[in-house]
């Protein structure tokens, strides 16, 4: 051969190895597979909470960290026992396999080694003939470079078919044993391992005699190699097989399917969900259910979080998850809901930061009417004049709509957009005044990641007197992120002040089953809990808190309908305590003393104290309560000497007066006020000759000034008659009352008339014995 020859082919064959060579380095598939896998839920502790089938039909789990010890004695015994050894193929037992299938005419053996069937599964488990095992057996190889021995074995176990749709290690053992591989006994082990050797011909619950000939021989030879012992090898043969796959848990089926709604499809979800709660939470939620769904209420939603980081411990999106015909399966922790009057105690916090009110206030409860709205009271009664604490604690709807209305609308609409709540989304006007009492959505996450946020701002001030934007986010599942406090705000959302007395208010009031004793059981634990109604009897709502947790539950029917009895008193709150009571106790919030001021507080109005009050206490108050107004209800009167009558200097001598404070409230709010507080003191009458010009004993409480009224016809089409109803100072004054130029009638104690009305504007006059004179205009339209 010559020169010439011999070096055209030595390039050749340089050619040909570095072309095998680059071939050889980029031969992998990548990825390696290309399936799709399950989707899996996960606990805290790593334990499975639910799964979702892959998108092709078959349940394959995504890859875990590692293969447990027993599955991989077995596996390595049965399929490669010179796994370690070999590079990726192993000669002696190619030569065996060839040799035995030539000695049977048909294959009997392929001698393929644990990476090569890898490599077989990942080509998609092509038709079996020498191009495609020279293929494996090369791929093999340099598989062995690129993954370790534990990879490899990862690979295996996560892709091997284990029969039907049941796909790697993972998958098998909750399918056919249910529980995790790391769980599995050496009988149940052995069985996995020699499932996928012939999958089809050994499918658990058929052809129990072959799967049970090779789990006792795989059994057996473990016990030969000294893997267990004798004792352990007759008790794991004793094991029964399995006759057919098992249901996958399905603790929260709702919080797996909103995360694959946020794109974690075919992931392992790692969540911060308590699995014991969880179960013992889904028991809570089944035993209200069973009485429940008695009166046609078929949806609830219940979720637990750590204040702290907001990690959420339990999630049930709904009750019977399957029940379809009453929408079980829509998740109602994240849907948008009537808030009805979960968000009065944030109003209450942000008047107090303003120094429009103090904790304890006197409210007006009486009958309003602002432009045609006609807000009432869940007990349809007024109370004329009521603490603020207290109106919050009972969910007074009066008091805290006219409260809206002094705070302002707008101002109260922005602030709520601070509280990352996504369904208020419409402007302040679209809600109006009702947005108070029910008039916007919200979700039951939000609420009561709005409740943790307030506790984690209160609590993170007590511990540094500093507030940050980082303390208010929603409520979090997964595992991962953390909120680091790290942006300092002078101006916080609400101020730890004002938190602390909302708290105050909502944790001192009556329970629903326990009333006004609760606090003498030593084991009752002290909670800040809000209720809420929606319009119609379509939600109940009850979200409470300590310094570590927060429940919030949402009960009603999906499909809006309402219910008789559908009350968050009646129907939430006794629920969320009960899931209160599978949580370890709390101690309660210190009180943020660095954001308090002092100063003395009327006792009676629970104002700021005037120099006409006469019983004070000298107390704590929120920081801007310095702002707020000085009581106006003590006045200063002149008596007679028998103090029996009012008098002035013009009718009285003056050095013969007496000087004394009174609480005088106004008309209205006095005559509801009275029939609450019989304590309360009537003015005394003037004496003769001295009334006052400038008195008003007398107030309408209905109609408004300019109503317009609108009068029913009954069934036999008779127009209804308009009620008038007024108040007066003197619950034992006469009133007399005309309707444009006519006399209708007198009252007395109760100033209540009906009469008939033609349609047109008219003007109504009192007039009491004093001669004092009110009127007012009004307008009954057809």
């Amino acid at each position: 051969m010559s020169v010439k020859s011999k070096i055209r082919k030595h390039k050749f064959l340089f050619s040909v190895s570095l072309f095998f060579l680059i071939w050889f380095y980029f031969a992998l598939p990548k990825p390696l597979f290309h399936q799709p896998y399950a989707t899996l839920l996960l606990s805290r502790q790593n334990e499975l909470l639910g799964a979702q089938i892959a998108q092709d039909g078959q349940w394959r789990f995504p890859m875990n960290d590692s293969v447990p010890y027993k599955f991989k004695k077995c596996l390595i015994s049965f399929e490669d026992a010179y796994f370690y050894k070999h590079p990726g193929v192993n000669p002696v037992s190619l030569v065996k396999a060839l040799y035995q299938d030539a000695k049977a005419g048909k294959i009997v053996r392929g001698g393929s080694t644990i990476t090569m069937q890898v490599m077989r599964m990942a080509r998609g488990n092509q038709d079996r003939n020498v191009y495609q095992k020279l293929m494996e057996m090369v791929l093999a190889v340099r598989l062995e470079l690129a993954y370790s021995k534990g990879e490899i074995l990862n690979l295996y176990a996560s892709h091997a078919p284990f029969g039907g749709n049941v796909v790697g290690l993972e998958a098998a053992a909750w399918r056919y044993y249910g529980r995790s591989p790391d769980k599995l006994s050496w009988g149940e082990a052995a069985t996995l391992a020699v499932l996928p050797n012939a999958p089809a011909l050994i499918y658990p619950g058929k052809n129990h005699r072959i799967l049970l000939r090779k789990r006792n021989h795989l059994l057996d030879k473990l016990r030969d190699e000294e893997v267990i012992d004798s004792t352990t090898c007759e008790l794991a043969k004793s094991e029964a097989l399995p006759v057919k796959p098992k249901n996958l848990p399905r603790w929260a089926p709702h919080l797996l399917q909103r995360a694959m709604k946020e794109g974690k499809s075919g992931q392992r979800i790692y969540t911060t969900i308590d699995k014991n709660l969880q179960i013992k939470v889904k028991s809570v939620a089944q035993r209200h259910y069973n009485y429940l769904s008695a009166n046609k209420i078929f949806n609830m939603g219940i979720i637990v979080m750590r204040v702290d980081d907001g990690k959420i411990l339990a999630y049930l999106g709904n009750i019977n998850a399957q029940d379809k015909d009453n929408s079980g399966d829509v998740d109602m922790i994240v849907a948008n809901r009537s808030t009805g009057s979960l968000i009065k105690p944030y109003l209450y916090a942000w008047a107090m930061k303003d120094g429009i009110i103090l904790p304890q206030s006197l409210l007006k409860d009486v009958p309003t009417q602002f432009s045609g709205y006609n807000p009432k009271n869940f007990n349809k009664t007024y109370d004329g004049m009521v603490p603020a604490d207290e109106a919050l604690a009972r969910s007074l709807n009066i008091p805290a709509v006219r409260l809206l209305r002094t705070y302002g609308l707008h101002k109260f609409h922005d602030n709520l957009q601070k509280l990352h709540l996504s369904s208020v989304r419409f402007p302040a006007d679209h809600y109006g005044l009702t947005l108070i009492l029910g008039g916007a959505e919200i979700k039951l996450n939000e609420a009561a990641g709005v409740y943790a946020s307030m506790a984690r701002s209160l609590k993170t001030y007590n511990h540094g007197g500093k507030y940050y934007k980082e303390t208010y986010f929603m409520p979090e599942y997964e595992k991962s992120g953390k909120h680091k406090l790290q942006s300092e705000t002078e101006n916080p959302v609400f101020g730890a002040d004002n938190i602390w007395f909302v708290f105050k208010a909502l944790s001192d009031k009556d329970r629903p089953v326990e009333g006004g004793d609760w606090n003498i059981y030593k084991s009752a634990q002290k909670i800040a809990w809000k209720t809420g109604t929606s319009f119609g009897h379509r939600d109940a709502w009850c979200v409470g808190v300590t310094p570590e947790y927060v429940v919030g539950v949402w009960v009603g029917n999906a499909s809006g309908e309402g219910r008789p009895g559908l009350t968050g008193t009646q129907s939430a709150a006794p629920i969320m305590f009960d899931v209160f009571k599978l949580l370890p106790a709390s101690g309660w919030f210190e009180p943020p003393l660095q954001a308090f001021h002092q100063a003395d507080i009327c006792t009676q109005s629970g104002m700021l104290a005037s120099p006409n009050c006469k019983n004070t206490k000298y107390m704590y108050i929120p920081e801007n309560g310095e702002r707020a107004e000085v009581c106006r209800y003590h006045q200063l009167i002149h008596l007679d000497k028998t103090e029996k009558y009012r008098v002035n200097s013009a009718c009285y001598p003056v050095a013969d007066m007496k000087e004394k404070s009174w609480f005088v409230l106004p008309p209205v709010a006095a005559w509801y006020y009275r029939k609450n507080h019989p304590d309360y003191k009537k003015l005394p009458p003037w004496q003769n000759g001295c009334q006052s010009n400038d008195t008003h004993n007398m107030a309408l409480i209905y109609p408004k000034y300019g109503a317009q009224i609108f009068l029913p016809r009954d069934f036999n089409a008779v127009q209804q008659k308009v009620v008038f109803k007024a108040a007066h100072q003197n619950p034992e004054a006469t009133i007399y009352w005309h309707l444009d130029k006519d006399f209708i009638g007198t009252t007395k104690g109760k100033h209540q008339i009906e009469v008939y009305a033609q349609p047109g504007k008219h003007r109504l006059t009192l007039i009491d014995k004093n001669g004092e004179i009110l009127t007012r205009r009004f307008e009954i339209v057809r």
